[in-house]
Parts: structure tokens; C-alpha cells; sequence
């Protein structure tokens, strides 16, 4: 079973930044495309950001473009989200996933598989 684990998450004041982490353990995360998604308290599950096998490629959503920065360490068999000027509306649980269906990115969860448990990050004065 294809596990990963997703760390990083807290409380932040708007504005500030948060790293975000995505570890794999048994399997090698470089073989997928790579997802993170989140969700707010009510609301459904989004995707954020994606990124390629190789890291060549990846995907924002609008609302993160500009701030979120999604990059890959195949090395360390870990992926990162780089969130910078935080707002209150990206308070959510983050979740990263691996994409089990097809080779590209997509922002869609049908075509993710295993998913972590999720890191809380707060955005709040």
C-alpha cells in the first residue's frame, strides 16, 4: 500500500509563510505525479497544486498562483508546498496524494489514490 505522511502545518498570521511536506514510506514517491489538496471546514476537498514525475511540470489552481510553490526532492523522496503570503481563506487541512491514474497532473481527486492523514494550518491573527 502506497502511504505517504504530510507535515509542515500550524497557526500563521496572514501573511506569513508555511513549508509543507510529503514523505513516502515503502515506495518511491519519483514514480507519480504528485498532488496536494485541501480542505476547509464545510467544504469539499480541492486541488492545489500538482507536480510531474520529474518536477518539470507542474500546476496551480488560480487562488494559489503567485503564492504556493509546489516542488519535488526525489532524493529525499519527499515533495513540498511553499506557502508565502498566507490568508485567512487558505485555513484548511492540506493533504498531498499520489496520483495513481495517469501520468500527468491534474487537479481532479478521482485520480488520486493514496492519501495522507492531512496537516491543519491555520491562517489567523
Amino acid at each position: 500500500q502506497l502511504q505517504v505522511v504530510e507535515s509542515g502545518g500550524g497557526l500563521v498570521q496572514p501573511g506569513g509563510s508555511l513549508r509543507l511536506s510529503c514523505t513516502a514510506s515503502g515506495f518511491s514517491l519519483d514514480n507519480f505525479p504528485i498532488g496536494w489538496f485541501r480542505q476547509a471546514p464545510g467544504k469539499e476537498r480541492e486541488g492545489v497544486s500538482c507536480i510531474s514525475k520529474t518536477g518539470v511540470n507542474t500546476m496551480y489552481v488560480d487562488f494559489v498562483k503567485g503564492r504556493f510553490t509546489i516542488s519535488r526532492d526525489n532524493a529525499r523522496n519527499t515533495v513540498y508546498l511553499q506557502m508565502d503570503s498566507l490568508k485567512p481563506e487558505d485555513t484548511a487541512i492540506y493533504y498531498c496524494a499520489v496520483k495513481t491514474l495517469g501520468s500527468y497532473c491534474s487537479d481532479d481527486r478521482v485520480f488520486f489514490g493514496s492519501w495522507g492523514q492531512g496537516t491543519q494550518v491555520t491562517v489567523s491573527s
